[in-house]
């Protein structure tokens, strides 16, 4: 057995310490989203300082803890608030709670994040469809001794994103009438948000969005054996497409604006992959 997964197995037994609950469904939710957790019918809730030798976020606007419940009848747990690579965690520890959801029973990964614009066609406040993803700015989850318990050593990623996934998210924003931008997320190490020309880069490497997390994320739930699919809040225009300078506050006062629409776009999302009969 490898060390990560005698590691990701104490952090079970601590979670299950405190609830014996089995998801079917595991949320992330990005800076400023935290609010949907905190409106479904919960069944438990285990802080990240509950779980031994678990990562905890620093970052304002993650509240730092698994929620466990139903939306509709669905079994969920949520991520609200995740750590970051520019936290200055290992990138094995970034993805722990992923490989963690999965271990707790978890077959969908529900991504979500809030990035800054790459496309000029793209406004603040609106959301994107994640396609495919860019992240070779920052190191792979599955460099090192791989857990041969989680996946094989040489995993595929042609479809990072799940097709019947991503054709539910965009039925389910029709049917709501929620305009649904798609495109390629790059991933970035942060925390300074990126210059005019790395805005620049990101878009002639095929980019739509340009984000802090997210990439790794799925990179590892893929490896083992989630079926991926990501929205991105887009809470800025990326640097270099506006005059306005970048902050976090921007970035959470455009994430509590576009509050009510994401919550609905996710719950419902969450009821509709049950309903494709894909979880």
């Amino acid at each position: 057995m490898s060390r990560e997964y005698e590691r990701l197995k104490k952090c079970l037994e601590c979670v299950r310490e405190k609830t014996d609950f089995v998801p079917k469904v595991a949320v992330v939710l990005g800076s400023g989203l935290g609010a949907f957790a905190d409106e479904i019918k919960q069944e438990a809730v285990v802080d990240y300082h509950e779980i031994e030798g678990f990562p905890v976020s620093t970052v304002s606007g993650h509240k730092g803890r698994f929620v466990f419940g139903h939306v509709g009848d669905v079994p969920v747990v949520i991520m609200q608030g995740r750590v970051h690579y520019y936290e200055g965690y290992p990138m094995n520890d970034v993805v722990l709670p992923i490989r963690l959801m999965r271990m707790m029973g978890a077959e969908i990964l529900l991504l979500t994040n809030a990035s800054g614009s790459v496309n000029r066609e793209f406004n603040a406040g609106d959301f994107m469809l994640i396609t495919d993803q860019i992240m070779n700015f920052v190191p792979s989850p599955l460099i090192g001794e791989n857990v041969d318990e989680l996946g094989p050593r040489f995993p595929d990623m042609s479809e990072i994103y799940n097709k019947q996934l991503c054709e539910t998210l965009r039925d389910t924003a029709s049917k709501l009438g929620i305009a649904l931008r798609e495109g390629v997320y790059v991933q970035l190490t942060g925390p300074n948000y990126e210059t005019p020309h790395e805005v620049r880069m990101c878009g002639i490497l095929g980019g739509d969005a340009v984000g802090m997390s997210t990439a790794c994320e799925a990179v590892a739930a893929n490896h083992c054996g989630f079926k991926v699919c990501g929205i991105s809040c887009i809470s800025n225009v990326g640097c270099g497409l506006s005059d306005k300078p970048l902050s976090h506050a921007d970035v959470k006062e455009t994430a509590d604006r576009v509050a009510p629409l994401f919550k609905m776009l996710i719950g419902e999302s969450i009821k509709n992959i049950k309903k494709a009969s894909l979880v």
